[in-house]
């Protein structure tokens, strides 16, 4: 699909390659900006030594390369991590029960990616950490503990002094996932324009498969179903759920435990694959004695997580579910889209009465991002521009209780071709597991304990692809190469990321039930 992208790139590259050297010299003029110091004022004894000792427990993490890169670091807040959505409230006047609820969740972020971290440090440091923070404190010899506990203590400190609440405000941000330098060296501003070309050319291809009856659709192997475990809710217990969860200071639903499971299996969607071959059976990504991940087709597996998104207002849930398979192949000739590993992401978006207003989807490197919004979803009219948009390559009506969404995906490329509704699974379908996509982030590693599917720039190791030798210009690092949650930047003209907070405001208006 992005072949239309290619050819109509190359010639525009070929004449603009003798102005490559001025865009160096004025990228070299880039400066990568300072790192803030912790925010120690107001600390007192015990908290300063808490900041200390998450300042060692961070360099044993980068020492050893085990960072994890799904939320960002708060600069001068060890403690605290934000992502997109949390970000969005950093320039927001908030009453004191928003702020406690917004560092919370922060807190919570910085919590979670210390425990994978220290899951993730080799034995030999682990030990030596444990050494120096026992010589710091014996309180905290454990270094899960202190990390806990300092975080807990430093955030504490943050919700009663005006002056740490102002500094937090603007370090709360999340880098986006665009290297500027590489804009300015590719020559965006031209560059972008076969770009742009070449991603409508895509679009039309995909309106064409789209636009084809079902049963024309062509299946190189045979069609697998993958059918979730069972589980229906009415619009209204889905409803009771949100509100019910929604109960803290930021309105934003937080439903856990049955709740949150109920949720996930009723929205789950089967999945239809043309199988031509082993490169087509999904499966669960892990360590298995390889020096990359790879996938094991002997566990069916689809990753759920659970993510927010703001609308007029209020806090929308979203429910993700994601699905590898072991590779892309690659086709004759120069193939640059084929490599190791691949899958997709299909995201639900409930409206707060209960019923789905939009789905979209992504593959894992951030690609083919489309939209399905239902009949509650009404398409913004938005001026004609270069920069990539909302692309709807189907409508879907509203769904009735107990209906099932079902994804038909392709052989080989593992494209959507078609999204349906049905009633229930088919006759032969095979249950799939839905794990947390949080599992991903430190599994069982045959030679090291345990280690991440992710590099700390949120990267897949070995699942690089070619297109990266072309791409570069649109400023994406590693355009092609499989993502972690919170990494995926979704347009190659313009800015647009997966989890931004505005993303489906930016597109859609949402119609009264």
């Amino acid at each position: 699909m992005r072949y239309a992208v290619v050819t109509t790139v190359l010639k525009a590259m070929r004449r603009g390659a003798l102005l490559i050297a001025l865009a160096a010299a004025v990228a070299g003029c880039a400066v990568t900006p300072a790192r803030v110091p912790p925010a120690t004022e107001a600390l007192d004894e015990g908290s300063r030594q808490c900041a200390e000792i998450l300042q060692r427990i961070d360099i044993a993490v980068e020492q050893t390369g085990v960072a994890d890169g799904m939320a960002a670091r708060v600069a001068g807040f060890p403690h605290l991590r934000v992502n997109r959505f949390l970000a969005s409230y950093a320039r927001e006047a908030l009453g004191e029960a928003q702020s406690t609820e917004w560092v919370k969740r922060m807190l919570q972020l910085g919590t979670q990616g210390y425990a994978v971290e220290l899951a993730n440090l080799p034995a030999e440091s682990a030990a030596q950490l444990a050494r120096e923070l026992q010589d710091m404190n014996p309180r905290y010899a454990q270094s899960g503990f202190a990390a806990t506990e300092c975080a807990a203590r430093l955030a504490a400190v943050d919700l009663t002094h005006p002056g740490r609440q102002a500094l937090l405000r603007e370090a709360a941000q999340v880098p986006d996932e665009y290297l500027e330098w590489q804009r300015v060296l590719g020559l965006y501003w031209l560059t972008r324009i076969p770009f742009a070309h070449g991603i409508q050319r895509w679009h039309e291809g995909v309106r064409e498969v789209f636009a084809q009856p079902l049963e024309a659709l062509p299946v190189t192997g045979r069609l697998e179903r993958y059918a979730p475990p069972p589980g229906q809710l009415s619009p209204a217990q889905v409803a009771g759920i949100l509100a019910r969860a929604s109960n803290n200071g930021l309105g934003m639903p937080v439903p856990a435990g049955d709740d949150l499971e109920a949720l996930f299996r009723a929205f789950a969607p089967e999945f239809e694959i043309d199988t031509a071959g082993a490169v087509d059976l999904p499966g669960a990504l892990g360590w298995y004695g390889a020096e990359v991940p790879q996938v094991d087709p002997g566990r069916i597996v689809v990753y759920r997580r659970m993510s927010h998104t703001r609308h007029a207002g209020r806090v929308l849930l979203q429910l993700n579910y994601a699905l590898w398979f072991p590779e892309r192949p690659k086709g004759a000739g120069w193939d640059i889209l084929g490599g190791h590993l691949d899958g997709l992401i299909w995201r639900v978006t409930l409206a707060p009465d209960g019923s789905p207003w939009v789905f979209d989807s992504i593959h894992h490197c951030g690609c083919y991002h489309e939209f399905f919004p239902t009949a509650r979803a009404r398409l913004r009219d938005i001026a004609p521009t270069l920069d990539e948009t909302a692309f709807v390559p189907q409508t879907l009506p509203d769904l009735a209780a107990g209906a099932r969404i079902v994804l038909r995906v392709a052989a080989g490329t593992h494209y959507l071709q078609r999204v349906t509704v049905g009633a229930g699974p088919a006759p032969r379908a095979v249950e799939y597991v839905l794990a947390d996509d949080d599992t991903l982030r430190s599994l069982p590693h045959p030679q090291v304990g345990r280690r991440s599917a992710f590099r700390p720039d949120g990267i897949v190791p070995g699942s690089e692809r070619d297109e990266r030798y072309l791409f570069w210009p649109m400023g994406v690092p590693e355009p092609g190469a499989m993502r972690q949650w919170g990494r995926h930047a979704t347009a190659f003209v313009g800015r647009r990321h997966f989890d931004d907070a505005d993303l489906l405001e930016r597109y859609f208006g949402m119609a009264s039930p």
